[in-house]
């Protein structure tokens, strides 16, 4: 059996899904997970990932749909290739992403921190990271400690009765592995965290570290602020249109006779 008839019917109903999406929103961002990779060598991967890629590519020229982009990834359940896969996905989505990408490369810079992911805690998918390259083990080693953080929490940071949350504006971690790394979590909001990998020698002055670190919070903080203040005089103005009997675009309701 060839290796292409495995995924034959997938590509058929991807091109049927694509087509009929695009139709009700030409804006729309498609992103295609190749899912169970995790049993290909590697060369297969990127081999099959190629060979999937032209052949859903040619499907949309012969629709005379060349302008439709689709985004491919390679995925597995038993590595952490789904969340990168999903982070990169969801940063496409946040209109902030500039702006939080580049808060993050102005604290690495000036407190000697080698890499820094800003994380939602409960699906550990990043929303934005600093300029330099993700590398695999790196983002693991963040996802096993928020892991760790929690269940730590769970076990020793609530209350007697069980009240309180295991993550809170207190929650805080620093590990130190063996290769002179350490890594630094630090709570940001209610749903994120920052974590950090920083060398043993720029961990000494931890106290610049969590100095530049208030700063940055309190500017993630006043990103978001704005945001929701802005969806907020949007929902208000709405009303006000609504109440003048205009259409959400400003012009008046007529009634035709």
């Amino acid at each position: 059996r060839r290796r292409e008839d495995d995924y034959m019917e997938a590509l058929a109903r991807l091109h049927l899904t694509v087509t009929r999406a695009y139709k009700v929103n030409t804006d729309i961002n498609f992103e295609v997970f190749i899912h169970k990779v995790d049993g290909l060598s590697d060369d297969h991967k990127i081999e099959t990932q190629r060979d999937i890629h032209q052949r859903a590519n040619d499907d949309l020229a012969d629709a005379g749909l060349e302008k439709i982009h689709l985004s491919f990834y390679l995925t597995s359940i038993y590595d952490h290739s789904i969340f990168e896969a999903f982070s990169k996905v969801v940063q496409k989505l946040i209109p902030q992403l500039p702006t939080l990408e580049n808060l993050l490369n102005i604290f690495i810079s000036n407190s000697g921190i080698e890499k820094a992911f800003l994380f939602d805690v409960v699906s550990k998918i990043y929303i934005a990271t600093d300029s330099t390259p993700v590398d695999m083990q790196t983002y693991e080693l963040c996802c096993d400690m928020i892991d760790v953080v929690i269940d730590i929490s769970c076990i020793y940071g609530l209350k007697e009765d069980g009240a309180g949350t295991p993550y809170d504006k207190e929650s805080t971690a620093i590990i130190k592995l063996n290769n002179t790394t350490v890594l630094y979590l630090k709570e940001v909001t209610k749903f994120l965290a920052l974590v950090c990998f920083v060398r043993e020698e720029s961990f000494e002055r931890k106290g610049l570290i969590d100095y530049n670190f208030h700063c940055f919070r309190k500017a993630i903080h006043e990103v978001f602020e704005v945001r929701m203040r802005m969806v907020k005089s949007r929902k208000v103005q709405n009303r006000l249109q609504k109440k003048k009997g205009a259409t959400p675009n400003g012009t008046p309701n007529v009634l035709l006779q």
